[in-house]
């Protein structure tokens, strides 16, 4: 897996899920393994073994084998790998760019950043998807045509917490049911992904960007999305929520000529790179 950092270095990252993958999405044993691997029922399983006091065993291998500085966290006796995976960091680890032309980043990633284009579809890695199957709402797919989606995807490794973009009013969480299939870049060459997965969005009615969607999207096994709010006045930097264990992504869409993307990560984009970056940071400016 390659990306770009935020001063222009191309790294090269191995994932283990690199091998695993292609045998699961592009050999028949796989794919009906991946069909096992989904059904609700395995993913409850798999979600009840990972809050068990035995999943600790796990925690140590994945702090060694993805070097993970375990000194920027806040510490905590974990009682299940769970517990360990939505750690809480040390909050001078994410200072939040409080500047309120600046749009931050919800979490850590990798990012990319698309144009909705006036037919309401858009590329990502390879696939095309409809922004009204990803809502199931045409009429809310409209208002955003001409608009910008930033696609910000989570490994394992990263911080799987996430917050707000900006203050404001939110509104209630829609949540779509469905399978989990991982956001790893091969499988979505091979299933659409983001029809797949569970899924749940919200509207922001933001101080500084207009009316913002933020859709989380869980992935294969468990990828558990956990909200703290329904509706509620809300702030930059606040924490929106965590994901349980499974890479997940977050999708943020911005109506037309709300939000101006940095530079750099258009021209990642652009040139077929991620670009990685943290919480907090930013990734764009109020268009005026």
């Amino acid at each position: 897996m390659q990306y770009k950092t935020r001063k222009g270095t191309i790294m090269i990252k191995k994932d283990t899920m690199d091998k695993l993958i292609p045998l699961l999405y592009q050999t028949s044993c796989g794919q009906k393994l991946v069909k096992l691997l989904t059904l609700p029922a395995v993913s409850k399983a798999g979600g009840f073994f990972l809050s068990t006091s035995a999943s600790t065993l796990f925690i140590d291998p994945f702090v060694r084998r993805n070097h993970i500085k375990m000194s920027d966290y806040q510490y905590c006796f974990y009682k299940s790998y769970n517990d360990f995976f939505t750690r809480k960091i040390k909050p001078a680890k994410r200072p939040v760019n409080q500047n309120p032309d600046v749009l931050i980043s919800p979490c850590d990633g990798l990012v990319s950043v698309f144009e909705i284009k006036d037919d309401t579809t858009f590329t990502i890695k390879h696939s095309e998807y409809s922004l009204t199957s990803l809502l199931q709402s045409e009429a809310l797919a409209k208002e955003y045509t001409g608009g910008t989606c930033y696609l910000l995807r989570l490994c394992v490794d990263n911080y799987h917490r996430y917050c707000y973009v900006d203050e404001g009013l939110k509104g209630i969480n829609h949540t779509i049911e469905g399978f989990f299939h991982t956001v790893h870049p091969t499988a979505v060459d091979s299933v659409p992904v983001y029809h797949e997965n569970s899924r749940s969005y919200s509207l922001l009615m933001s101080e500084h960007f207009g009316k913002i969607i933020q859709m989380e999207v869980g992935a294969m096994l468990v990828g558990k999305i956990c909200n703290h709010h329904e509706k509620a006045r809300v702030f930059r930097g606040q924490e929106k929520g965590y994901f349980e264990f499974g890479g997940s992504t977050i999708l943020l869409f911005f109506k037309k000529d709300a939000v101006t993307p940095d530079i750099d990560l258009t021209g990642n984009t652009n040139s077929g790179y991620e670009t990685k970056i943290q919480m907090g940071e930013s990734i764009g400016r109020r268009t005026y």
